[in-house]
């Protein structure tokens, strides 16, 4: 098994994986370098609400940062993305629960895809949104003194 990743400088590079127990283990450690595999899905990648407090953001080759006012923000592909929470939606028309979304502005050269309506003329593009769904420890951050393959590196 094989995954291909785009470097943080744009190089392809293909990672051979022995099984796919190690496939999580392979994003994490090459996530850390930022680098990414695969596209971003249009309406951003989908995950259990309650694993946003931990998520570990190294699976999809972005991290957390702080900037100097303070805001926290996820990078992406160069990219800084906010953190926006959504308050549940319970109307006629629509029921949706609590989220947070993962989102930034659309640029003139993001396709067309990708780009999400708002209010007005606004548009922008989401990396992730936490909604609903069954935790699932496989997207945590590792546990501290948990084993992990690097260790043997």
């Amino acid at each position: 098994m094989q995954i291909e990743f785009r470097s943080d400088l744009g190089a392809k590079v293909l990672v051979d994986v022995p099984d796919e127990r190690a496939l999580e283990d392979t994003l994490r450690k090459y996530g850390r370098l930022g680098w990414t595999s695969g596209e971003v899905p249009p309406g951003g990648y989908q995950f259990p609400y309650d694993n946003f407090s931990d998520f570990d953001w190294s699976l999809i080759g972005a991290r957390r940062w702080t900037n100097p006012e303070g805001d926290v923000l996820i990078i992406h592909r160069g990219q800084a993305y906010k953190i926006r929470e959504l308050e549940a939606v319970d109307s006629r028309k629509m029921k949706l629960p609590a989220a947070v979304k993962i989102s930034r502005g659309a640029k003139s050269t993001d396709q067309e895809h990708v780009r999400e309506k708002a209010d007005g003329e606004f548009e922008y593009v989401t990396l992730a949104i936490f909604r609903g769904g069954k935790r699932q420890e496989r997207y945590a951050l590792p546990r501290q003194g948990a084993p992990t393959p690097d260790a043997a590196d």
